[in-house]
Parts: C-alpha cells; sequence; structure tokens
C-alpha cells in the first residue's frame, strides 16, 4: 500500500491515508517487551567521569602550557568537550538517562547552563517543537527562515545582499556554522530575558553567569588579550561547527511537509529523518544523533539501545511500505549541501528590485 503518496514539486508529501496509525503503537510495544526502552545509568555514568576526566586533562594542559599559541589545540579540544557535555544535556533532556523525569531535567538544567554553556529552557523550548514537527513548515524552528532558507517560499522571500547568501547557502553552510555557538548563546540570553514564562530562569541565569564568568575570567587572565580573544574564537568556533555538523544531517535535504499535511506519527518521523552508518565510533561522535530515525520514534530511549532498535524499525518501515533512509556522514554532507544549493538558486535575483518585479 502507498501510504505517503506522492512527493510534491516543492519535496513536500501529500499523505493518502492513515493506515499505518496503529503501526507505531505495535512497534513501541515491541520496543518495550524486548526491553529497549530499559535506561542504561552505567552507560552514562561511565561516559560522564570519561568527559570529567578529559576535560581536567585540557584544564590541566592549560596551565602547563602558559603563555603560547599551542593553546588554541586546547581551545579545540574544550570545544569538542563542550559538544560532547551538550549531547549527555540532550538525552538528559529526553529522559533517556534516568527513570525519574526529575532528575533528568534537572541533569540537563545543570549541564547546559553550566557546563555547555546555553540554556535548557531555549533548547527544550525549540527541540520540542522540532520533535514534534520534524520538517514541517511553519512549526518546525530548524527551517525557520534565517540566515539559510531550508525551502523555496524561504528562498523567495530573500532580496539583496541576504539573497546572495541564500544563492550560496550550501557551498557556505560549513563556514556558517562556525558562528552556531555564538548564536546558541545569544537564543539563552534572549530566551531568559524575554517576557516569556520560563521555569527557573534564576537558576539558569545564575549558572550562565558563573560559567561564563569564570571562563572568561581565567582565559583572559592567564593569556595576553590577543591570544585570549582567539582562545575563545577557536572554542566556540569548534563547538559551532561540531554542533551543527552532528545536527545538519539528520534532517536537511529530506522531504518538507506543508503545515497541513496530514501525516501519520510514524511516516512523519521517519520520511523526515536520516541515519548515519557507522559502529560505536559513530554513535560516540554524533551522540547517538546518527540514529536519528530511531531517536525521533522513540525520544526517551538510551543512546546504547537504539541500534538495537534499527530492525525492528526496518521491519515495520518494510511492511508499511515506508521509505528508510541510511547513508554515510560524508554522503550525507553532500546531500545537505547540494540541497541547500539548489534552494537557494531558486530565489530571486539578489539585486533585483521586489517592486519591479510586480511589472514584469
Amino acid at each position: 500500500m502507498d501510504i505517503i503518496g506522492k512527493h510534491s514539486a516543492a519535496g513536500a508529501i501529500v499523505p493518502k491515508g492513515n493506515a499505518v496509525v496503529n503501526s507505531y503503537a505495535a512497534l513501541l510495544r515491541k520496543a518495550r517487551t524486548t526491553g529497549l526502552m530499559r535506561r542504561k545509568q552505567l552507560f552514562y555514568i561511565v561516559f560522564f567521569a570519561v568527559l570529567l576526566a578529559a576535560l581536567g586533562a585540557a584544564g590541566t594542559a592549560f596551565v602547563l602550557l602558559g603563555d603560547t599559541w599551542f593553546q588554541l589545540l586546547v581551545a579545540g579540544v574544550l570545544g569538542i568537550l563542550f559538544t560532547q557535555f551538550a549531547f549527555l544535556a540532550h538525552e538528559a533532556a529526553h529522559h533517556q538517562i534516568f527513570a525519574s523525569g526529575r532528575a533528568n531535567d534537572w541533569s540537563a538544567r545543570i549541564l547546559g547552563p553550566l557546563l555547555v554553556g546555553i540554556s535548557y529552557a531555549m533548547w527544550v523550548r525549540k527541540h520540542s517543537a522540532h520533535h514534534q514537527h520534524p520538517n514541517v513548515k511553519g512549526k518546525d524552528p530548524d527551517i525557520h527562515i534565517g540566515v539559510l532558507a531550508f525551502h523555496e517560499e524561504g528562498a523567495a522571500t530573500k532580496h539583496g545582499l541576504p539573497a546572495l547568501v541564500t544563492r550560496h547557502q550550501g557551498t557556505l553552510f560549513f563556514p556558517l556554522i562556525l558562528f552556531l555557538g555564538f548564536a546558541l548563546v545569544l537564543d539563552s540570553a534572549k530566551t531568559l530575558c524575554g517576557r516569556r514564562p520560563v521555569k527557573y530562569r534564576t537558576v539558569e541565569i545564575s549558572l550562565l553567569l558563573a560559567r561564563f564568568s569564570a571562563y572568561l575570567a581565567v582565559v583572559f587572565w592567564m593569556l595576553p588579550l590577543g591570544m585570549a580573544f582567539a582562545f575563545v574564537g577557536v572554542q566556540m568556533g569548534v563547538f559551532g561547527f561540531y554542533m551543527g555538523a552532528s545536527f545538519a544531517p539528520n534532517h536537511k535535504g529530506m522531504p518538507i511537509l506543508e503545515a497541513g499535511s496530514r501525516v501519520d506519527f510514524l511516516t512523519r518521523q521517519v520520511v523526515t529523518s536520516r541515519n548515519i552508518r557507522g559502529g560505536f565510533f559513530m554513535d560516540t561522535l554524533m551522540g547517538g544523533l546518527n540514529h536519528q530515525v530511531e531517536h525521533h520514534l522513540f525520544p526517551d530511549m538510551a543512546r546504547p539501545q537504539l541500534r538495537r532498535a534499527t530492525a525492528l524499525v526496518r521491519q515495520a518501515c518494510d511492511s508499511e511500505g515506508i521509505p528508510f533512509t541510511e547513508t554515510t556522514l560524508l554522503q550525507s554532507y553532500k546531500i545537505v549541501v547540494a540541497y541547500l544549493n539548489r534552494v537557494g538558486l531558486s530565489a530571486a535575483d539578489p539585486f533585483e528590485c521586489p517592486l519591479a518585479g510586480r511589472y514584469k
């Protein structure tokens, strides 16, 4: 049976029916009965301890190296470690680590601001909307129009210099994500200082202020001014690049759904997500995000269980005729870059007057 129908010219999916509505419930029951929903706390405890040890080693290297440009290597290592802590905070926010929701929430609320440097409240607000409406126009904040345009309609709104950037956005993608870390810090500040209610706002603000005050004070006290700025720039650049390069393969270049699309949960989560092949190294490198299909179907499933769930998901998809996408990391980047360039080239002439277009 053709469940998802045909792809429209814009890449959206036109659903034909809801024949697989009950398939997800059956899949979830099977995941539970086979033990795939069990927590793996020992894995997370050991992994967290390893990251803390690595952070301590990086701090020791920073002190011992002193006034030298080799400090930029330490900055790069810190960017990688902060991203790994971000993966753990992401998993805690999804309740993947502990059986207690409160323990998960507070772990993420502390890890995010204190070790990663971003707001838990900001991340949950944005990420929850993404999980509910992946690749849905107007609903998924990850494809909102910004520096990048993720669909033709968004590209068509760009004019002048922004349109020029958009026309080459695929080529510029990797340089642009170097600034993602700064954007996340800015979004955190906007969320915590905004008018919308934020639970435990004071706690998050205090943790963020303590984190950045201590971090910047040590860096600018230990290093000459120019080297200190370079250290912070490299650390934030590596952090932003690593974060962006880890999240980009998951949905970019996959079908975009119209805001009013009526697609069942199983189909929506699978057809808009892409898995990345690889073993334990890839699981560690991407924090389990390489199993994006399984993560979206079972958001609270522990990272070590996601690979085991793939067989069940593939079986369900084969049974219902739902396309399951899996590729290598490099292939995914090629797809993302080509897709963004294709969308960007659909934009109007970057220096064309929008008003003049009405009289052509």
